[in-house]
């Protein structure tokens, strides 16, 4: 869209989406849980309101109240009653993109967005509270109910996963000997780099909930002779980064941190690390990314930072982060922007 030749009336229409935001968000769920969308896909231009109904046992009501709203948020297209999907419907019903962000607004966000502007006056996570007692959703992971973490998770993985194997050539160009993973979560990271160098021995950092997870599947995967645990909070003053590593590795990590909150943490990296130690942030960069999608959804990550995370974090911008590493007292060696993974960045940082 050409914002600046919007015109009035597409203006107030597009007003009218963020209106209804909430109805519509579940009406597209509800069409697409229902089977309503993958029937018009199969039935290639010739759906009809009576042949949904047939195929999937629904009421009138139900498919018209579906197909009216698909059909002014052009998810589909209809002509002389024959009915297809849009472009917008198929990225809705096939692209991963489409399905992780839905399901982790659904699953994790959805009720708890009721409470964001609290978040904002308060500087806490308000709408946390849909889920129980915790400070921040880190402790409260592991207690979760199963299809909500595992909508957390899908959600975390996915913008850092397809970042990984390009990651592991950058990082291991050194040949670390020994590599710490802050904010290890599941392990994902670690197994990786188990698979990449048979010699490399790792450490995961991260909460006690976290590594009890990540624990587990080490255990599955027989790796616990390469990979080792450190508990730990690392807002906690303290709770200090141990020593003796080649690399240390945070990916997506940082971004669950308050400015003031990540300079502490690069501060404590830099206690840590040695002359010939190398830090390796990895993040994607709102101001990084070539296509309106991505920086939208970052963009509106930070929503769920604020209401559901901790309430003082967000998506950064690339110079932010430059200025927060140069504040903690490290200097960038070279940045790495990975453009056929999901248009990630990689900082490297050594001591000042």
């Amino acid at each position: 869209m050409n914002k600046q030749k919007l015109s009035a009336i597409d203006a107030k229409f597009e007003a009218q989406k963020i209106a209804f935001a909430p109805l519509t968000f579940q009406a597209i769920r509800a069409m697409k849980n229902l089977g309503v969308m993958e029937n018009i896909r199969s039935s290639q231009g010739q759906a009809t309101k009576e042949s949904i109904m047939a195929d999937l046992d629904l009421d009138d009501y139900t498919v018209e109240i579906l197909l009216d709203t698909a059909e002014v948020m052009n998810v589909i297209e209809v002509e002389d009653g024959r009915i297809q999907l849009s472009k917008i419907g198929y990225f809705l019903l096939r692209d991963e993109l489409t399905r992780v962000n839905m399901n982790f607004s659904h699953d994790v966000c959805y009720n708890g967005s009721a409470f964001l502007e609290d978040s904002l006056k308060q500087g806490k996570p308000s709408g946390l509270k849909v889920f129980g007692s915790w400070p921040t959703v880190y402790e409260a992971l592991a207690h979760l109910e199963d299809d909500v973490r595992k909508s957390w998770l899908e959600f975390d993985h996915f913008y850092s996963q397809d970042a990984f194997d390009s990651a592991l050539k950058i990082v291991f160009e050194k040949k670390p000997k020994t590599l710490f993973d802050i904010g290890g979560n599941t392990g994902k990271w670690s197994f990786k780099c188990c698979d990449y160098d048979e010699n490399v021995k790792i450490k995961i950092l991260d909460l006690p909930g976290q590594i009890e997870m990540a624990k587990a599947n080490v255990l599955k995967k027989g790796l616990e002779h390469r990979i080792e645990f450190h508990p730990m909070n690392i807002l906690d003053p303290e709770h200090a980064i141990p020593k003796g590593a080649d690399i240390i590795w945070m990916s997506q990590f940082l971004d669950c941190f308050s400015k003031e909150q990540i300079i502490d943490i690069l501060s404590k990296c830099k206690e840590a690390a040695d002359a010939d130690t190398s830090i390796f942030i990895m993040e994607p960069f709102i101001d990084n990314q070539p296509y309106e999608a991505a920086s939208y959804s970052l963009a509106a990550t930070s929503l769920y930072f604020s209401c559901i995370a901790n309430g003082n974090s967000k998506m950064y911008k690339l110079p932010q982060f430059e200025s927060m590493i140069d504040q903690a007292g490290l200097k960038i060696i070279n940045t790495h922007l990975l453009m056929e993974d999901n248009f990630h960045t990689i900082i490297e940082c050594k001591k000042a």
